[in-house]
């Protein structure tokens, strides 16, 4: 793979484009990548509205029928209920963990089996996370894993 950069100061916008003979799951996930970078959400801290960048969101979890984003260091509420996020950013590189939770699996450190067929999922701040055996097979059809 090949990789140019142009500069050109008198671009208003920029425009990535993808040469490629065919195009295949490598391309498509290079375009997901790209497009969880623009990807933006607004959460609630401190009577305060944030615009966050999906791609910094550990992961994203409901307690008792409110719906959360949590960072590396921050919690933030959303009002957007977790099967519109899931509809959202699914293409985003974020799955369905369990019944209350979405986990960005660009965020993850660290996989471990676990009994019943669930999995522990370390995340990049080392949190630990668990996989439901129902949604454990998601993970493995990311990583190829039969």
């Amino acid at each position: 793979m090949k990789i140019q950069i142009n500069e050109d100061p008198n671009l208003q916008d920029t425009e990535i484009i993808i040469n490629c003979r065919q195009t295949n799951d490598e391309i498509l996930k290079l375009i997901a990548m790209l497009r969880v970078m623009d990807c933006k959400l607004t959460g609630m801290k401190d009577h305060e509205t944030y615009i966050l960048e999906a791609a910094k969101i550990l992961y994203i979890d409901t307690v008792d029928k409110k719906t959360f984003f949590y960072t590396g260091k921050n919690v933030y509420e959303t009002p957007l209920k977790l099967y519109e996020l899931e509809e959202q950013l699914s293409s985003h590189g974020f799955f369905r963990a369990g019944k209350s939770t979405i986990i960005n699996f660009n965020q993850i450190k660290a996989l471990k089996p676990d009994l019943d067929g669930r999995i522990i999922v370390t995340m990049n701040n080392n949190e630990k996370l668990v996989v439901s055996r129902q949604y454990s097979i998601t993970i493995k059809q990311i990583l190829g894993v039969k």
